[in-house]
């Protein structure tokens, strides 16, 4: 079985070093990040089971970071770490979606008690879409294809398969070009990168018999980007 991974931001050297020790000591991988850009930048592209996430950072602060994790990985299992006597920032954190909290400081046994408690927890809700329906069909995610209503099968690539569920997973919200490249692709944005996303969504359209010139699965929102329609039916 592989171990789990679990990415620490944290810009105090002591505490962000404690946590890897003990975290590795307990069987896990460790990812870590020092401040709030690579802490964002880490968070939304790097392949991690949870994240222990500290809320007062230089660069972008905590919640500014869970936001995004959860608009662009909503089952993604996060802690909060945060300072003795904050409890705005507890119930802030919970508010924005955080798992659970520990106040610091901490001993390690109550860290990987609540990590192992929050993984334990998260691998009885389901992990992403598997099914989407759009007008006219039904989008298996899992078997990378397309059913239609009239017996008609498509297929899907494996990143048409991933472009689809992650503008699925982010109905009714405008997504742009970089951010799809930086999510979808793992890749940081550019002019010329982001055009290879304009060709995946045209494809995508043919294959999903939505209207260029009308779309109503994947609209084009000016001056943003892209947004699905609808979710109807996920699962």
């Amino acid at each position: 079985m592989s171990r789990r991974t679990i990415l620490v931001v944290e810009d105090d050297a002591a505490i962000r070093r404690g946590l890897v020790d003990a975290l590795g000591f307990g069987g896990y991988e460790v990812i870590e990040a020092a401040d709030g850009h690579e802490g964002m930048q880490r968070a939304v592209s790097a392949e991690y089971d949870l994240l222990l996430l500290d809320l007062i950072l230089p660069g972008p602060g905590g919640l500014e970071i869970l936001k995004e994790v959860r608009a662009a990985r909503p089952h993604q299992p996060v802690i909060v770490l945060t300072a003795k006597g904050s409890e705005p920032e507890r119930v802030e954190g919970l508010r924005s979606g955080a798992d659970d909290y520990v106040v610091k400081p901490f001993s390690v046994k109550e860290v990987l008690a609540r990590v192992e408690a929050v993984l334990r927890r998260s691998a009885e809700r389901p992990t992403d879409l598997l099914e989407v329906k759009f007008p006219g069909g039904l989008a298996d995610l899992e078997r990378r294809e397309l059913r239609f209503l009239d017996g008609d099968r498509t297929e899907l690539s494996e990143r048409e398969s991933e472009l689809l569920r992650y503008l699925a997973n982010n109905a009714g919200r405008a997504i742009s070009r970089e951010e799809i490249l930086a999510r979808v692709w793992r890749l940081p944005g550019s002019g010329a990168r982001t055009r290879t996303i304009d060709m995946h969504i045209v494809r995508l359209r043919q294959k999903l018999r939505d209207d260029p010139d009308e779309p109503a699965v994947i609209l084009t929102v000016r001056g943003k980007g892209y947004m699905f329609a609808t979710v109807e039916g996920a699962a």
